[in-house]
């Protein structure tokens, strides 16, 4: 569903794995944007008309039996269109004489751009930088109505221009940090040829949001289940800002948090944002349910499902919420629209999966046009306190998916003291904001160690560090051997049940950031 903007870009996706890139450029511009599969029905965007139209890139040849086909009609709008790779050659297939074919030469990786034509699409591009290709098929006949506007060595059509309309198409890929000047060609699109006036910011979309919250909400009441993650944070924000007291937030405490962190979030809540919050300590009902468990889908099953129960008995007599508040992002939504027909659904441990239909209410997610680093801009625009925005992204099941194995209240004790050390070291050597996520895991390990004179047959600790954009792939972080020797000193000289310490240095993928 397509919500009203007064100035936005459509992208049709074609199966690109850069897809969501091309949004985040386009966003960076401060213009909005949304992602619809190529096949979308055109007829729902006749009330709020986009300024122009991107065609992603994809993993097909346009001459694949079950390749996506281009829909003609969106040229009967007769407004911008910029075709990239696979929507270049869809554009190039679908109008005669134009035709693609498999290349003699494939180009993948970096390519030179010579430029023959730079007064619109490649304004202030430099001739001989570098572009990003990946491609086995390339263009043998452009239809007449167009003219070659950039080449490389391998590619005789780099990027064209339609000689009379705003249509414009490159075979390399703009979005992707390889091509050098990319964010030229996005905002000579954006702002030049489709004339977005990029007014999408931080604040307008919060004046936005609270004026549809408002609307939406009426003189009902909305309940908001806090995670003490940054999500679920803006969205109560949010929607305080708007309605006041008609919010009715639950924290709870399921005995799977770090250290302290049940009493520090809740006094944030309560103390500096002001949120009508009722905190619940229900760690020891978790740990019941979960006692002999080691299976992570049956932990996964088991925190979601009590979380339903103990939210639902709080509220309990209280039949006038009409709308639960839920952090649903836009890679979320993205997921679930894939233009390979509908993919994993939300996931279900991030978003309180099970409560609508339960409890018979209406959701209202607000910040589900927003990726995790707009969702922090809004957040600061709020004046959410900086070290609450900047926290590393935290799991709906928590420490309970990093102690492996059975979740005993000991275990999990070790772990959150040795998290506590870790997360403070990285503050301390300014490594905090460096990493996109930082974890300490406590495995079902035991080994001998020694300290002092006595031998020990004690846990091993995990920690692990990655850097990331988006959290869709990641990278181990290098932190400095002085500051993992540091670490792993003080978890095992302050920690008694921990005697060896191993840092993790895996990639995603094809690993995963968290263990379980």
């Amino acid at each position: 569903m397509h919500a009203y903007h007064d100035d936005w870009i459509l992208i049709l996706d074609f199966g690109s794995q850069y897809t969501q890139l091309i949004a985040r450029r386009v966003r960076e511009l401060h213009v909005y944007c949304e992602i619809f599969p190529y096949d979308a029905d055109l007829t729902q965007f006749r009330e709020n008309m986009p300024e122009g139209v991107i065609l992603s890139g994809g993993p097909k040849s346009v001459y694949d039996e079950d390749a996506p086909v281009l829909n003609m009609d969106l040229f009967d709008w007769d407004i911008p269109v910029l075709g990239i790779c696979y929507g270049l050659q869809s554009l190039s297939h679908s109008v005669k004489p134009g035709s693609v074919e498999k290349a003699e030469k494939r180009e993948f990786g970096r390519a030179i751009l010579r430029i023959e034509n730079a007064d619109d699409l490649l304004k202030g591009v430099t001739d001989g930088s570098a572009v990003w290709m990946s491609h086995g098929d390339h263009i043998r006949d452009l239809p007449e109505q167009y003219e070659v506007i950039a080449r490389t060595e391998n590619a005789n059509v780099a990027a064209v221009r339609h000689k009379e309309k705003p249509v414009f198409g490159v075979q390399f890929h703009p979005e992707v940090v390889h091509t050098e000047e990319g964010s030229f060609i996005f905002e000579n699109f954006v702002k030049s040829i489709c004339k977005c006036a990029g007014t999408w910011t931080p604040s307008s979309f919060v004046e936005t949001e609270i004026k549809a919250i408002r609307k939406q909400v009426g003189n009902d009441r909305v309940l908001c289940a806090l995670s003490g993650g940054v999500d679920s944070t803006v969205v109560a924000t949010l929607i305080h800002k708007a309605i006041g007291d008609q919010l009715q937030c639950i924290f709870v405490d399921n005995g799977l948090l770090r250290k302290n962190e049940f009493q520090k979030v809740l006094n944030t809540y309560t103390d500096t944002l002001n949120l009508p919050v009722k905190g619940i300590d229900a760690s020891s009902t978790f740990l019941d349910r979960l006692q002999g468990v080691t299976d992570p889908e049956e932990k996964r099953k088991i925190i979601g499902n009590t979380f339903i129960d103990i939210f639902d008995n709080a509220i309990k007599g209280e039949n006038e919420f009409k709308y639960l508040a839920q952090g649903t992002l836009y890679p979320d939504v993205i997921e679930s629209v894939s233009f390979k027909g509908p993919s994993a659904t939300i996931k279900s441990h991030h978003n309180v999966g099970g409560l609508p239909e339960k409890m018979k209410l209406d959701l209202i997610e607000p910040v589900r046009e927003l990726f995790k680093d707009e969702v922090r801009a809004v957040g600061r625009e709020l004046a959410i306190p900086e070290h609450f925005i900047g926290r590393h992204p935290f799991p709906g099941p928590g420490l309970g998916i990093r102690v492996i194995g059975e979740l005993k209240k000991e275990r999990l004790d070790l772990l959150r003291e040795a998290d506590a050390i870790f997360i403070q070291a990285l503050r301390e050597y300014g490594l905090y904001d460096k990493v996109w996520q930082a974890l300490v895991v406590l495995l079902p390990v035991q080994s001998v160690g020694v300290m002092g004179d006595e031998r020990t047959y004690e846990y091993t600790a995990a920690i692990r560090a990655v850097t990331s954009v988006d959290g869709m792939t990641a990278d181990w972080a290098h932190l400095p051997y002085e500051f993992l020797s540091d670490v792993s000193n003080k978890i095992i000289n302050q920690v008694r049940g921990i005697n060896r310490v191993v840092y993790d240095i895996s990639s995603k993928p094809p690993s995963t950031i968290e263990w379980e």
